[in-house]
């Protein structure tokens, strides 16, 4: 919408108001509810220049988009699928964990192709679609940053024991250097966001029951594991319960708001 048209459709609402106000036989206060209607009009065509980002939306009144009409999915009884229901079928999706243990950076030009091949072999491994997917998460560190404060504050006590004691020299100062490292380990790990990369796949199945669905796919994620298994030579496996979000959930993806975070931006004054 153009902001000169917006201006002018502002200040006609405002005139006609002012007119409705100036002419109707109405009473007393409501004219003056009128001429206040009318002031907030002018502001509002003027600011539009300023603030369209905020008039634009409110003018528009569009409703939710719905993104899809299904039930929401839920976690199989054996934690390792999920689950959504299609009409009168079940679909099980299950989560393959692919471990790479090398980067492409590492890898002479013969490993590079080597490992083009390998990949290429991957994607013939199963007669059903395969998803193949390598995800960079943002990692939530609270509860190692939990377990390292409660580590800190227990050496902190064992500290004060040992000076209390008289205890020799030499094993104060091991706590002390003790607490110096954890010290050190905590403001380093809180000063930038980590992330961690997944590679995975996924598969599903149908069936007309719960357990049939997990089932099949249960069957098809255990072929597709022997064939990870053989082209690669490493161990992959099944990814189970609240580490099925990483791949489902924005949230878990990318965690609004982590401890790590909120040291990092000075919410904590002090960290220990």
């Amino acid at each position: 919408m153009n902001k000169l048209y917006l201006l002018m459709a502002f200040f006609l609402a405002s005139v006609i108001v002012l007119a409705i106000a100036a002419e109707a036989p109405i009473p007393p206060y409501i004219k003056i509810v009128l001429l206040a209607v009318a002031l907030l009009l002018d502001i509002i065509g003027f600011s539009s220049r300023y603030y369209m980002y905020l008039i634009k939306p409110m003018l528009k009144f569009k409703k939710h988009i719905v993104l899809s009409k299904e039930d929401a999915y839920h976690l199989s009884s054996t934690a390792d699928a999920v689950l959504r229901k299609e009409g009168d079928n079940f679909i099980a999706t299950v989560f393959v964990s692919i471990p790479v243990y090398r980067s492409s950076t590492e890898m002479t030009d013969d490993e590079k192709l080597e490992f083009s091949r390998q990949v290429s072999r991957l994607v013939g491994i199963s007669r059903d679609p395969v998803r193949f997917t390598t995800q960079v998460h943002v990692m939530n560190k609270d509860s190692y940053i939990q377990t390292l404060r409660d580590t800190i504050s227990a050496t902190e006590n064992e500290q004060a024991d040992l000076m209390l004691k008289n205890a020799s020299p030499s094993e104060q100062e091991r706590v002390k250097g003790k607490l110096a490292m954890l010290r050190n380990m905590l403001d380093s790990i809180s000063k930038s966001m980590s992330f961690e990369m997944v590679s995975y796949a996924s598969i599903s199945a149908t069936g007309s029951k719960e357990y049939e669905a997990v089932g099949a796919a249960q069957q098809k994620a255990r072929e597709l594991m022997a064939g990870i298994a053989s082209t690669f030579g490493v161990s992959p496996s099944l990814i189970t319960g609240d580490n099925i979000l990483k791949f489902i959930e924005p949230e878990a993806l990318i965690p609004f708001s982590t401890m790590t975070e909120q040291i990092s931006k000075g919410i904590e004054e002090q960290v220990v």
